[in-house]
């Protein structure tokens, strides 16, 4: 059992820290990634539990606390995708939801008292909340059309989050064999893992086959080198309860330390330069920016713009602005492929390098923001003719950040100042991203005429 609690917990915690890794600020990134962690911790705790004979009760009393945290996680993740077409609408409705959602599964831990059978009231409340909260989720996810997640997608991606959110409460109850629990939640996990990054991937025209590939490959090693041993000592001491609990904490431990370094390793690297090269920060940024290009390659796929429609033209359009500052996220776009990509670099004898065709897409966006501006020989106006450059122009490629907490407008120079003023003091967030979208859609619609369509 423990060598199933292992590989379990290993995909569950690969997968969780794969998708942090993809971007931590992306809400349904850092909500699948908690409660994919959370699952793994509730796995590992839930094989300790059963081998220690002394604080077996302690840690049922803890578990029962720690299994609400996926459930309502993923919750929060089907809510996020509910609104993942409409990016600027508020969140405060969702965040009541999801807080209620959470107390309820907290009073319900309350009552249960703890993971161990029989099944007790507060245990039915999980299970109630979990799945009417889940299939409401589900719900409001299939009304809204604009999703960049099929439907199919949905509906598998929702009942991955139902049968999860119960099947971590059925595994420590004993309501199935624990072998049988823990193989089809291993299955589920992995699926799980896969529709997230999947939609995450279609999100941002990225491929992920390889560089999904890799990184399992790479935390299967590790997981298998580190996690071995402790499980070649659990089955020599297996008549020995004290060092098999010791053991026991020793594999999941490992198994924890060895899979984040390895998936979190680019990050990890960026803190050590931080404390290796504190005196030079032209290296580190240097630096910063070879690993995240690197990183980016195997996003990058073969035929990018083959069979890509006029509506997800305008959305990749669109992120490619969102990433006009940041390479290492340009680097994959999709549009890197673009005919005049190549036109560009052949006039002025470019090699086709990847960091080549990556300023090129910025200067061609940037040739696309410029066009937008009206030509009536001022640097900055508010009448609405202005609205679709200013929107692009100056958060984009100015980077006047002027939603952003705890923002001012210090160092920027005088008409970016101007900028700042005005969007803060005239302009709802709201209304600068429906400008953001119509600006995009105009871009998309130049840069659309120069791709070849295919004859049948």
């Amino acid at each position: 059992m423990a060598a199933l609690s292992a590989v379990v917990f290993t995909l569950s915690a690969w997968l969780g820290l794969y998708l942090l890794a993809r971007d931590p600020r992306k809400p349904v990134l850092a909500l699948a990634a908690t409660g994919l962690c959370g699952f793994a911790l509730v796995v590992a705790l839930d094989a300790i539990r059963t081998t220690s004979i002394t604080h077996a009760e302690l840690l049922s009393q803890a578990e029962i606390y720690l299994v609400a945290v996926p459930g309502v996680a993923w919750f929060a993740v089907l809510l996020e995708l509910s609104r993942s077409g409409d990016g600027a609408r508020p969140r405060k409705g969702e965040l009541l939801l999801v807080a209620a959602v959470g107390g309820l599964t907290l009073f319900g831990a309350m009552l249960a008292g703890s993971v161990d059978g029989p099944v007790r009231p507060g245990h039915w409340l999980m299970f109630a909340v979990n799945s009417i909260a889940t299939l409401g989720a589900m719900i409001a996810a299939l009304k809204r059309p604009a999703q960049p997640l099929p439907v199919a997608g949905v509906v598998v991606v929702a009942t991955l989050f139902f049968a999860l959110s119960n099947a971590i409460l059925v595994i420590p109850l004993g309501l199935l064999p624990s072998w049988l629990a823990l193989a089809a939640t291993g299955f589920d996990v992995l699926l799980l893992g896969l529709a997230v990054a999947r939609w995450d991937a279609f999100d941002e025209g990225q491929a992920l086959r390889a560089d999904m590939l890799r990184s399992f490959a790479g935390s299967i090693a590790v997981a298998a080198l580190f996690g071995g041993q402790a499980l070649v000592g659990l089955a020599v001491t297996r008549h020995d309860p004290g060092a098999q609990i010791t053991l026991t904490v020793l594999l999941f431990t490992s198994l924890a330390i060895a899979i984040t370094i390895q998936v979190l390793a680019d990050p990890l690297a960026g803190i050590l330069d931080r404390l290796a090269f504190s005196k030079s920060p032209t290296l580190r940024a240097d630096r910063a920016a070879l690993r995240h290009t690197e990183a980016a390659l195997p996003l990058r796929a073969d035929n990018p713009l083959a069979d890509v429609d006029d509506e997800n033209f305008v959305r990749l359009t669109r992120r490619a602005l969102g990433h006009y500052g940041d390479l290492s996220k340009l680097v994959a776009s999709p549009l890197t492929a673009l005919p005049v990509i190549d036109e560009r670099l052949a006039a002025r004898g470019a090699s086709d390098h990847p960091l080549e065709r990556t300023n090129e897409l910025k200067a061609v966006l940037a040739d696309g923001i410029r066009r937008l501006k009206p030509r009536d020989g001022g640097d900055f106006g508010t009448t609405e003719e202005w609205r679709y450059y200013n929107s692009l122009y100056f958060p984009y490629v100015v980077g006047v950040r002027a939603y952003a907490q705890n923002a001012t407008a210090a160092g920027l120079d005088p008409i970016a100042r101007q900028a700042w003023q005005w969007l803060v003091t005239e302009v709802p967030q709201r209304s600068l991203h429906n400008w953001q979208n119509a600006a995009a859609r105009l871009i998309a619609a130049d840069l659309r005429g120069r791709v070849p369509v295919a004859s049948d």
